[in-house]
């Protein structure tokens, strides 16, 4: 399969610093990408930017400048850590642009095909330090579903501080009940207020649905996870057990 495995900031960064969650993510994308073909959209370079230099990131100027800062920083983290697993990595810097245009989007996959055919795992995140416009995909939600549609994967995997879809917020209630499976998306939800953990966040339950929508009605699923607890993906890619998580069913 072709999978598009999406991490969110506030599953890199906690208390303003990386975490050691990391080190476990990279060694479970190493082992997907030995039977899959993985492309792993990141956020974090606004988190990583701002380790160095403490700007106000409401202000748009300055959350490019956080985002140039910290893109080397973060793919500096990244190269690291696949190294130990002799994993050769790539960087692919995308804008909403991109994905308008059908010569730049043709362009964009001819070269993803050129990577995943040899086995490198391509780090796609949104080029926050000239976008002029606020950050249009949600913490890259939206940017990894287009991903996964344009450039042809099977599914999508959100790894979040949101472990699932629930019936009910389940920081508000202690009966709501987790929906393991999804076929239509009730359009209330759309209308939930986004409340990211991370302050560095921009996404929220809001920004996945959206994502998750847009995929079904293209036919593809997507998969949204606990990326704090990885035991939950693990058992649904490798053993093919749904313990835990909510998976978007495309429409067929």
């Amino acid at each position: 399969m072709r999978i598009v495995i999406k991490i969110g900031t506030a599953t890199l960064y906690q208390n303003e610093k990386l975490s050691k969650r990391i080190d476990k993510l990279v060694k479970f994308l190493v082992k997907l990408n030995k039977t899959n073909e993985v492309i792993l959209v990141s956020s974090g370079a606004v988190g990583a930017g701002y380790t160095k230099l403490k700007l106000d990131k409401s202000n748009i100027s300055n959350k490019q400048a956080l985002a140039s800062i910290g893109q080397p920083l973060l793919m500096k983290e990244y190269k690291i850590r696949f190294e130990k697993y002799n994993q050769i990595v790539s960087q692919v810097l995308l804008t909403a642009s991109d994905f308008d245009s059908r010569r730049r989007t043709e362009n964009a996959k001819n070269m993803i095909e050129v990577l995943l055919k040899n086995k490198i795992i391509p780090i796609i995140n949104e080029n926050d330090a000239v976008s002029i416009e606020e950050i249009i995909f949600g913490d890259n939600d939206q940017l990894s579903a287009y991903t996964t549609y344009y450039f042809d994967a099977d599914m999508l995997v959100i790894l979040s501080d949101i472990d699932g879809l629930y019936d009910s917020n389940p920081k508000e209630n202690p009966d709501a009940k987790l929906l393991k499976i999804v076929t239509t998306i009730d359009k209330n939800l759309m209308n939930t207020p986004s409340n990211p953990n991370d302050k560095f966040a921009t996404g929220g339950i809001v920004t996945k649905l959206k994502s998750a929508e847009f995929l079904m009605n293209k036919g593809k699923d997507m998969f949204l996870a606990s990326g704090f607890d990885l035991r939950d993906i693990k058992s649904f890619l490798f053993d093919k057990i749904h313990k835990k998580g909510t998976l978007f069913k495309g429409k067929k």
